[in-house]
C-alpha cells in the first residue's frame, strides 16, 4: 500500500475540511471492510468475539453494564460486547459503517444502539451517562483535540465510571509505511495529510482515499485524562499488535505480530485504563 504525503497549497482548506475528507475516506472503506478476510464477517457472524485479550483484561466483566463505544466502525466490537452481556451504546461518524453496523446487529440479534454523529459531536444527539466508555485501535488519530476529546469522555461517565483505551502506540506513527525510516515527529505538530491506496484490512484494494491525521504522544493522551479529572488505574505497552494491519509484519504467535526486524524492540500498542473521580 503506497502512502504518499500530499502537499498543498491550500493548507487550510484541508484542515477546515477533515472531517468531509476523513468520513469520505471511511464511507469508502467500510464497502470494503465488510467483505474482507480481515474482518471476517461469516465467522463472526456464527458468533465469533471480535474484542482481543489486551482490552478484555481492562474490561473485566461487563455482564449488565451500560457502554459508550467510540468510534465503533461497523460495530463488530460493539455487539461482541452486546453478546457479553452489555447495554452498548455505539457511535461512529461514517453514515456507511452506522448503516452496515445496523444490519450486522439485526443479523446478530443483538440490541445495540448505534448513532451516527463524529466525537465531537456527540453531547448535541446523545443524553446519558454510562459505567464504561471504550475506544479501540487506530482512533485518536483522526482527532485533532485529545483535551476536548478527554473532557468529552468524562462527561459521559457516572461517577467511578471507568474509561478503557486500547490504542496503537504513537511510535508506530513516526515510521514511513514500510518501516524504514523514521518519518514524523512523536508529538503533535501539523495534521499529517496522505493519499492511501488500499486499505490496511485489504492492501489491494482498489481505492485511493486522501486522510487527515494527527500524532499525540502519551503524554499529551495522559495528561488529557487526568486534566478530565480521570485517575489512571492501569497503563501498560506492548511490543505485539492483535492485528496483521502494517506492512511487514511477522506473526511471531498466535494473533501476535510484530515488525519485521524490530521483534521485542517497538511499541505497537498501549492500553488505559481510568476511573472518573
Amino acid at each position: 500500500m503506497d502512502n504518499i504525503p500530499v502537499f498543498v497549497p491550500n493548507y487550510y482548506f484541508y484542515i477546515m475540511d477533515y472531517l468531509d475528507l476523513n468520513k469520505k475516506l471511511w464511507n469508502e472503506r467500510t464497502v470494503v471492510h465488510v467483505d474482507s478476510a480481515f474482518y471476517d464477517n461469516e465467522t463472526f457472524l456464527k458468533g465469533k468475539n471480535s474484542l482481543n485479550e489486551i482490552e478484555l483484561n481492562l474490561l473485566c466483566d461487563v455482564k449488565g453494564k451500560t457502554i459508550l463505544h467510540l468510534q465503533c466502525h461497523f460495530g463488530q466490537d460493539s455487539i461482541s460486547l452486546a453478546r457479553l452481556g452489555a447495554q452498548v451504546t455505539a457511535v461512529d461518524f461514517s453514515e456507511k459503517a452506522i448503516e452496515t453496523a445496523i444490519e450486522l446487529n439485526k443479523k446478530s440479534g443483538t440490541d445495540c444502539k448505534f448513532i451516527c454523529s463524529d466525537v465531537y459531536s456527540l453531547n448535541n444527539v446523545l443524553d446519558q451517562k454510562f459505567d464504561i466508555v471504550f475506544t479501540s485501535y487506530g482512533v485518536i488519530g483522526w482527532l485533532p483535540d485529545m483535551q476536548k476529546w478527554a473532557s468529552l469522555i468524562s462527561s459521559f461517565l457516572k461517577p467511578e465510571g471507568v474509561f478503557v483505551i486500547a490504542e496503537f502506540h504513537p511510535a508506530v506513527w513516526m515510521f514511513d509505511n514500510d518501516f524504514k525510516y523514521v518519518q514524523y515527529s512523536y508529538f503533535k505538530s501539523e495534521p499529517i495529510i496522505e493519499t492511501d491506496e488500499g486499505t490496511y484490512a485489504d492492501k489491494d484494494a482498489n481505492i485511493t482515499t486522501t486522510s487527515v491525521t494527527w500524532n499525540h504522544s502519551l503524554s499529551e493522551v495522559i495528561n488529557s485524562l487526568i486534566n478530565s479529572r480521570l485517575r489512571i488505574d492501569s497503563f501498560n505497552e506492548f511490543d505485539y499488535s492483535p492485528y496483521n494491519c502494517l506492512n511487514n509484519m511477522v506473526e511471531v504467535s498466535e494473533n501476535r505480530f510484530m515488525i519485521k526486524g524490530m521483534e521485542k524492540k517497538l511499541p505497537l500498542v498501549y492500553a488505559i485504563r481510568a476511573l472518573k473521580q
